[in-house]
């Protein structure tokens, strides 16, 4: 692999930002310096940023079962373009990721397509706790466990409490719920049905799936992992009540109950469904502006650890249909890190924390090896964006499967243009080098 040395450029990692060389050789970063004197590709970062790959916690790429929506290599090849060097993804697929077997052929299948760095999650059912528990003995190579402890995508609703107290007590391994009571739902659901029958539309999402539906399963996730010292992880907060649920006294690596926000519940509100309808339709729902303002209030103070996208691709025509049946989730897994850069310019935070919250937060939460961090003899897998470029998604630079994107038409202040994945340059100005493939992510057990 040819050295690359990344000439005059701004370094953002660990809450600094400095103007530096920095020298890629065989996959690592080798030296960050003022100044380095070796040979190789050399690429000019003037004006530039350098920061560390983008790591989501938080995908649905589809695969397998489900590829008219996307695949592996669709959406890691959308994800390197933004900036994502790694993701975690979710098991809900057809079939569900609910046995040893069914894990390890996605683990087969990013190996062989993945240009990003994978890990997948072990699911739960009300049925498999004794297959799970199995995953104690992979814990250095699998994300975590996933609790839909609210139906979404999918049949993998979890509520029988034994099976919820058996997972709770005995996995070593990361805890990842979705948290939304599913009677609460139901009963908003019959309710708003009776009072506007066909009439409902997308507006009327986060009155069905409300405040209370969120907080009430979220304070049962967190009261399991209390009674048992569990390693808890609650995915997508939306409302302004769950943060209650959250400290910000300990370090990171001290917390055993983290939370994480997602892109679109801080970028868009409820007042966003008269122009969107169903293509913001998400689980949970996107919900009132107060509910947003608290949540980048919940970033900034260290209640909410971690940014991820839940990227979510569906067909345009599966989500042209009504309300009730349209299927819930966004794509945004390619333009997560741009949304985040125009909130930097925009003053809502520094880029040093957004950094924090995208990569470094991700990497110390799941105790990633190696990687989340600009450091010397780390795996290189790295993002130069331009602050002073623009752009504006169209058809025809969007690399998600499904081919659509809530952001068509929009102008970004900031560009993506060369992604590093250990140290390979897979993406550089639109075009993909896929030679190389990511590599499976390793934890720190």
């Amino acid at each position: 692999m040819q050295n690359v040395i990344i000439k005059n450029i701004s370094v953002v990692n660990e809450g600094v930002t400095s103007v530096q060389d920095v020298l890629l050789r065989n996959g690592r970063i080798e030296k960050i310096a003022p100044q380095i004197g070796e040979t190789g590709k050399e690429i000019s970062g003037e004006g530039k940023y350098l920061l560390p790959g983008v790591i989501d916690d938080q995908v649905h790429f589809r695969e397998p079962g489900l590829t008219h929506k996307a695949t592996i290599r669709s959406e890691a090849r959308a994800a390197v373009a933004g900036g994502t060097t790694s993701f975690m993804e979710m098991p809900n697929t057809k079939p569900e990721a609910v046995t040893q077997e069914r894990l390890e052929d996605k683990y087969d299948i990013g190996a062989r397509t993945s240009l990003a760095n994978y890990s997948f999650f072990m699911g739960v059912a009300n049925d498999n706790a004794e297959e799970v528990l199995k995953t104690n003995a992979k814990k250095d190579r699998v994300a975590g466990v996933k609790i839909f402890m609210g139906s979404s995508t999918g049949n993998m609703l979890v509520d029988n409490y034994l099976t919820l107290e058996k997972i709770f007590s005995e996995t070593e391994l990361l805890i990842a719920t979705h948290c939304e009571d599913e009677k609460i739902i139901r009963a908003n659901m019959e309710k708003y049905k009776q009072e506007k029958g066909d009439a409902l539309s997308a507006a009327d999402h986060p009155l069905i799936r409300n405040e209370e539906a969120c907080f009430e399963s979220s304070l049962v996730a967190v009261q399991f992992a209390m009674k048992h010292n569990s390693r808890l992880h609650i995915l997508h907060i939306s409302t302004e009540k769950e943060l209650q649920l959250f400290g910000n006294l300990l370090p990171l690596s001290e917390k055993r109950i983290t939370a994480e926000v997602c892109v679109h519940h801080l970028w868009f509100t409820a007042n966003d469904y008269t122009k969107y309808g169903n293509l913001i339709k998400c689980n949970p729902a996107i919900k009132a502006p107060h509910h947003r303002e608290a949540l980048w209030q919940g970033l900034l103070d260290d209640k909410l650890d971690i940014i991820a996208t839940d990227h979510a691709p569906h067909t345009w025509d599966e989500k042209q249909q009504a309300y009730l049946q349209a299927p819930s989730g966004v794509p945004l897994v390619q333009h997560s890190l741009l949304m985040m850069l125009e909130q930097v310019k925009a003053g809502r935070f520094s880029i040093e924390k957004m950094v924090q919250k995208m990569s470094h937060a991700p990497a110390d939460c799941f105790r990633i090896r190696e990687r989340g961090y600009l450091r010397e003899g780390y795996f290189a897998d790295c993002v130069i964006a331009d602050l002073n470029a623009s752009t504006t998604v169209d058809k025809s630079n969007i690399h998600y499967h499904c081919g659509w994107s809530p952001f068509e038409g929009h102008t970004f202040p900031a560009a993506v243009t060369h992604t590093f994945v250990n140290g390979h340059l897979a993406y550089e100005n639109g075009t993909f080098n896929e030679t190389q493939l990511g590599q499976r992510l390793l934890f720190n057990a």
